[in-house]
């Protein structure tokens, strides 16, 4: 099993940037892949960026692409997301998810809020 804390979330106007960084509580190099979603008041939950266990592979929804960076070290067992020119629209809580390459078992954060002001 593993643990996620998400942090970094915080209020920011249209324009600025912020960066989310998700921790786990044990070794996530090799065996899951990461996500970043966020879920809207009233929407359903939608997938932001993906990277594979590796790395070498991402992935990113059409709304956030050229804006938003994932990345992440496997060394010190964090995933982040870099998010630019951030727009009231990207308003949402977001959250992080581990899911294993084999068993598909899947792991959330808590979630942490970003309030983009116009």
């Amino acid at each position: 099993q593993v643990q996620l804390v998400e942090s970094g979330g915080g209020l920011v106007q249209a324009g600025g940037s912020l960066r989310l960084s998700c921790a786990a509580s044990r070794s996530i190099f090799s065996t899951y892949a990461m996500g970043w979603y966020r879920q809207a008041r009233g929407n359903q939950r939608e997938l932001v960026a993906g990277i594979s266990r590796f790395g070498s592979r991402t992935n990113y929804a059409d709304s956030v692409k050229g804006r938003f960076t994932i990345s992440r070290d496997n060394a010190k067992n964090t995933v982040s997301l870099q998010m630019n020119s951030l727009e009231p629209e990207d308003t949402s809580v977001y959250y992080c998810q581990a899911r294993h390459f084999s068993t598909n078992a899947e792991y959330w954060g808590q979630g942490t809020q970003v309030t983009v002001s116009s």
